[in-house]
């Protein structure tokens, strides 16, 4: 067992060291160049270095558990595993507001009165109750803005990149939360998750029936040993080769990702004026430089957000019935 942990564990920090210097170019460079980089390299390589910490302290025994199970299950130990895994992504859910998130970021209680009163009243109008409203200071890391809710039952919490809250006016800011919260009121969040736990399930049952082929290790150019377990090659093998099978999910997966978006615009035009969402997205989309002309083939399989063009014709439109 302590074998198959240390090669997963070399496979990850292997991975993490090939995608190093490619993170640190989009991040130095790329964003650099395009003014949103306020992160220090001693910032960056800290964030890597606390992330790595963590993701062995949460991520190994999580491992130990699957292992566990493909060794000692019997042939439907993909079921358990995946039984285990839903529960360790719910957990995360309910865990990383208050207790993962503040370990990279400052989170201050919002302290503007006028925006709070009418952020609560939003929250009223629309039936959503949260543990409270928060700052994030994002600008220590990126120029881009946003606010989201986070959590899950009980725990969840809104939350303002502070870089939002300096560009945008009270009503625009109000106009992008009520976008958020329709994404949860329309249970655009449960049917993500429902999604998330379906495809778990059938690519587990896929490596459930994977694993005990010798064709599929051979076919990656691996012998698989007679003497030891080949559970954690399995496991690598099968994550190198997982983008294949999820590729085909791309598109559906970004068409009902933009169906989402625009049922939450109009959501927000019901309960806040349409108007200072169009204004608040002209601000977000030419502060995050996105293209206003996406290529459509790219675009079906990887945005996840429609157009700018597309959503603010739409809710121009609603306006004017």
């Amino acid at each position: 067992m302590l074998y198959q942990i240390v090669l997963l564990a070399a496979f990850a920090l292997i991975a993490g060291l090939i995608d190093l210097p490619l993170d640190y170019y989009k991040q130095f460079v790329l964003e650099q160049r395009f003014g949103f980089n306020k992160m220090t390299p001693g910032l960056f390589f800290a964030d890597m270095v606390k992330g790595g910490l963590l993701g062995a302290a949460i991520g190994l025994p999580l491992v130990w558990v699957i292992l566990t199970l493909m060794e000692q299950s019997g042939a439907l130990w993909w079921l358990y595993a995946w039984l285990v895994w839903s529960g360790f992504q719910l957990l995360m859910l309910v865990l990383y507001p208050t207790v993962i998130a503040p370990l990279f970021n400052k989170f201050t209680p919002l302290a503007d009165e006028s925006l709070k009163t009418r952020i609560e009243g939003l929250m009223q109008r629309v039936g959503f109750a949260s543990q409270g409203l928060f700052v994030m200071d994002g600008s220590k890391r990126s120029a881009h803005g946003n606010a989201y809710f986070s959590g899950f039952g009980a725990a969840k919490r809104i939350v303002f990149f502070d870089t939002l809250l300096s560009r945008l006016a009270p009503p625009e800011i109000e106009a992008v939360l009520a976008h958020e919260l329709g994404h949860f009121k329309l249970k655009h969040i449960i049917k993500r998750i429902a999604m998330m736990f379906a495809l778990s399930l059938a690519f587990l049952a896929l490596l459930g029936y994977l694993k005990n082929q010798v064709w599929f290790y051979n076919g990656l150019g691996v012998e698989p040993s007679l003497f030891i377990s080949n559970d954690a090659m399995a496991l690598i093998l099968f994550m190198l080769v997982l983008p294949v099978f999820t590729f085909v999910f791309g598109p559906l997966t970004s068409i009902s990702s933009r169906k989402h978006e625009f049922e939450a615009d109009a959501f927000a035009a019901t309960h806040t004026d349409g108007r200072d969402l169009v204004s608040a997205l002209v601000k977000l989309y030419e502060d995050n430089a996105s293209t206003l002309t996406p290529d459509p083939l790219h675009s079906a399989f990887y945005d996840s957000h429609p157009s700018a063009t597309m959503r603010i014709n739409k809710l121009l439109a609603g306006s004017t019935r």
